[in-house]
């Protein structure tokens, strides 16, 4: 019986967690918007939530040795059996309105979506992919950053990320960016926010560094729903905001028009 309920993290209300799920994980009541792991956030897109897996044989390696309160190499084994992934990351080709597409998703369960060498990687070669083959790229953002266990290991990801999708931009191949709640730190600095598009679902938290931090830098009061995505579309630096809901049309019709002004 207590698997039927839940409560919703942002009205409080109590209600059938069955609700939830076929509401596409968001609160039938007042609209929040739940995390996706990655694998629901693909066969959410795909048609017929059919779709191949891509990278599948990439594991990350403790090379540092690092240890704060726990061991990294312990810290990676346990996140793997509590999600089934590899790391924090899923990427895949299948199609999406009938279009041939490269879909990255990040799963914030592992690790809170850490950035890390196999992360990296495994963005990399979707980016490298989709230009060989001349496919659009989507990628769902959903991080806290870069993975401070592999230093500066984690933050080469930015530069290796970012200089793939410029190649990708050259070769004149759309790549849409989704941002999801939430995504900071060295994501945000960079594949995340370089699409062609840039999109974002409700209320999702967006930014560098956290609002506690830049209050403390600039000893002044930050503005009422600063970094959350309606904030950043109405200062222009999202190009829209997107329920859940109509998510998968609105890729459809981006995509749509994304290729025929790069044919």
């Amino acid at each position: 019986m207590e698997n039927l309920w839940t409560r919703c993290n942002n009205c409080q209300k109590i209600m059938y967690k069955q609700d939830i799920l076929d509401n596409r994980f968001v609160c039938p009541a007042c609209n929040f918007h739940f995390r996706l792991g990655a694998r629901d956030r693909l066969a959410m897109v795909f048609d017929g939530e059919e779709f191949e897996l891509l990278d599948e044989n990439i594991f990350p390696l403790d090379v540092l040795h690092f240890e704060d309160t726990e061991k990294y190499s312990v810290r990676l084994e346990e996140n793997q059996k509590k999600t089934g992934l590899a790391d924090a990351v899923l990427s895949a080709r299948g199609k999406i309105g009938g279009m041939e597409v490269i879909v990255v998703a990040m799963d914030f369960f592992f690790m809170g979506g850490s950035m890390g060498s196999v992360v990296g990687e495994k963005i990399t070669r979707a980016i490298e992919r989709a230009a060989a083959e001349r496919l659009p790229l989507v990628i769902f953002s959903c991080s806290g950053g870069a993975r401070m266990q592999e230093g500066a290991l984690s933050l080469m990801q930015l530069m290796k990320t970012s200089a793939a999708l410029a190649r990708l931009s050259e070769a004149r191949i759309p790549y849409i960016s989704v941002l999801t709640d939430p995504t900071t730190g060295g994501t945000t600095a960079s594949y995340a926010m370089l699409g062609d598009l840039n999109i974002a679902e409700p209320n999702a938290l967006i930014g560098f560094a956290g609002p506690r931090v830049i209050e403390q830098t600039i000893k002044e009061k930050l503005p009422k729903g600063f970094q959350r995505s309606e904030f950043l579309l109405q200062h222009g630096l999202l190009d829209d905001v997107v329920e859940r809901r109509n998510l998968r049309n609105y890729l459809v019709r981006a995509l749509r028009l994304l290729l025929n002004r790069a044919s």
